[in-house]
């Protein structure tokens, strides 16, 4: 009895799976469907649907040609990367002239064999695998849309060349991972491997050879039935899907005679014994096993714990952005300041400068995103009697610069940030100003010259290191407030007096937590500051207008 409807959906399926590949089954069922199989096996409507599907439809010429089930009806159960060949690879090898590679040889001796133990098990049925002609030109030609007059783009032109295969990676040399960072001359073969996906891939093609009684063995009228790909993470990629609970696929042959087929493909993969299951979890046991150790010797067994006395403070940050400034083309240059009792291991580098980012419109602000990372460590070494010096914690002073076209700098900005006291994640948004002087003449030397007023000590931003007294004026100092900085921190501190409930350590917390307060005072101060200066702009906008809108 025929089935009952048809399989249209031919769009590829995935599938994830940990057996090994070689296990993986498929059996593929064609068979042809003429007039007379019409008439026997199906109803009125579907018949009267097929041919109307179909167009002209030519019947066989004589019931003996119907009877040959062996050019009619195939099925082949075929394995993962098996080679089945064609009537035209076996035509076309058995002539040893046309054998020019390796492989070519390799096919010939296989087809040798094949006719001296008494000829193929396949005559429509075959297969391309990963290795032939065929899968290279096929991966190239793919098309994007189903129009005939579809014309490769100039990206798949240049990617012709480049096959998501297998590589030979020689990442060790003499027991050394070698690696460089920065390659100053790739190769053409160096650019493609590495500027593409090069997951490891591997394809396989199930064909058909459609031809009429008597010609097969032509191109003309071989057929893909289905495409195979695996990758090295075992996703499988079957298109189109299996038929296990669906109707068969079918096929129209082209040309004046044309003909019906119709194919199944299931999967008939043994599942896998319990021994082997129990055998398959005890191999990846001990490959788990094996790379917990290899991890456990890159990073040790001894922790590295801090000195008594005294506190580390480990600082994982990044330059987010930058937002709000005049012009383009910025980079922001910051370094930390160590208060007194405080230092940093010699190789350490407390300060930076990102790279040069354009910016880029966000709602009606221009945001330059750096996300440029940062790490440094410094420790504070303190006794019972100068735990109050703690109160100075370490301080980022970061100062924003743009570049024009001819590459001269202005001073967009300055400003400062005390570093998180609490350990944790943090993200903060740093303002800053830029100092000014009166008149139009500064600000056009500033557009046209490029230089501008700049400060001599950045510490100035909050107190200079070398000011010593009480009380710091800055009367008469003009500046202008300009975008802000925002940065994210990671911070860790690491301290002996943490493993403490003596009094020293409720010393320190107390401490600590003072230097919160005061950090949040600080922040506090900077928002009301922030909104007198509104304040005062608002109020001289006011003077300004005309008497009739102010009346109004």
């Amino acid at each position: 009895m025929a089935d009952s409807g048809w399989s249209t959906d031919t769009g590829e399926a995935v599938y994830r799976s940990r057996d090994p590949v070689r296990n993986f089954r498929l059996r593929v069922h064609l068979q042809r469907v003429s007039s007379c199989n019409l008439l026997l096996y199906q109803s009125a409507p579907q018949l009267v649907n097929d041919l109307i599907n179909l167009g002209t439809f030519n019947p066989p010429t004589s019931a003996s040609e119907h009877l040959r089930k062996g050019e009619d009806e195939e099925e082949v159960v075929i394995g993962w990367q098996e080679k089945l060949f064609s009537q035209f690879e076996v035509d076309l090898y058995q002539n040893e002239s046309a054998c020019q590679t390796p492989l070519d040889h390799q096919y010939r001796q296989e087809i040798l064999k094949l006719e001296a133990s008494g000829g193929r098990r396949n005559r429509r049925i075959f297969t391309y695998t990963d290795s032939d002609r065929y899968t290279n030109l096929e991966e190239h030609s793919q098309k994007m849309t189903t129009s005939d007059s579809e014309v490769p783009s100039f990206l798949v032109e240049r990617m012709a060349n480049v096959r998501r295969r297998r590589q030979d990676r020689r990442g060790l040399e003499g027991g050394i991972l070698k690696s460089r960072i920065i390659t100053w001359e790739p190769s053409e073969e160096f650019i493609r491997s590495n500027h593409v996906i090069n997951t490891p891939l591997q394809t396989m093609y199930i064909m058909a050879d459609l031809g009429p009684y008597g010609k097969l063995g032509q191109r003309d009228y071989e057929q893909v039935l289905c495409t195979l790909k695996v990758d090295s993470n075992g996703v499988i990629t079957v298109k189109p899907d299996f038929t296990d609970n669906r109707g068969p696929y079918r096929i129209v042959t082209e040309g004046e005679k044309q003909e019906l087929w119709k194919y199944t493909i299931k999967n008939v993969s043994s599942p896998a014994q319990r021994e082997e299951e129990e055998r398959e979890q005890r191999v990846f046991k001990d490959l788990y096993g094996r790379h917990k150790e290899y991890l456990s010797s890159l990073v040790g067994s001894d922790f590295e714990m801090a000195v008594p006395g005294s506190l580390r403070l480990f600082v994982n940050g990044e330059v987010v952005s930058a937002q709000g400034y005049e012009y383009d083309n910025l980079y922001v240059h910051f370094f930390v300041e160590l208060p007194e009792y405080w230092s940093s291991p010699s190789y350490q580098q407390l300060s930076g400068v990102t790279q040069t980012c354009v910016t880029k419109s966000v709602g009606m602000d221009e945001v330059a995103y750096f996300s440029y990372p940062f790490t440094f460590e410094a420790s504070f070494f303190h006794d019972t009697e100068a735990l109050e010096d703690l109160s100075q914690w370490p301080v980022l002073y970061l100062e924003v610069i743009s570049l024009d076209f001819w590459q001269r700098y202005r001073v967009e900005g300055y400003g400062s940030i005390v570093l998180p006291t609490a350990p944790g994640s943090h993200t903060i948004t740093a303002s800053t100003w830029r100092p000014v002087e009166l008149g139009t003449l500064a600000e056009l030397r500033r557009f046209f010259i490029g230089g501008s007023l700049e400060l001599e000590d950045l510490s100035y931003v909050r107190i200079p290191g070398t000011f010593k007294g009480d009380r710091l004026s800055r009367f008469g100092f003009r500046s202008k407030t300009t975008g802000s900085v925002t940065f994210r921190f990671n911070c860790l501190q690491q301290s002996m007096a943490f493993l403490e409930s003596s009094s020293t350590w409720k010393k320190m917390q107390s401490v600590l937590e003072g230097i919160g307060r005061f950090s949040q005072q600080n922040n506090i101060f900077n928002v009301l500051e922030a909104f007198q200066r509104a304040r005062r702009r608002m109020q001289e906008a006011q003077v300004n207008l005309p008497e009739d809108l102010v009346s109004s």
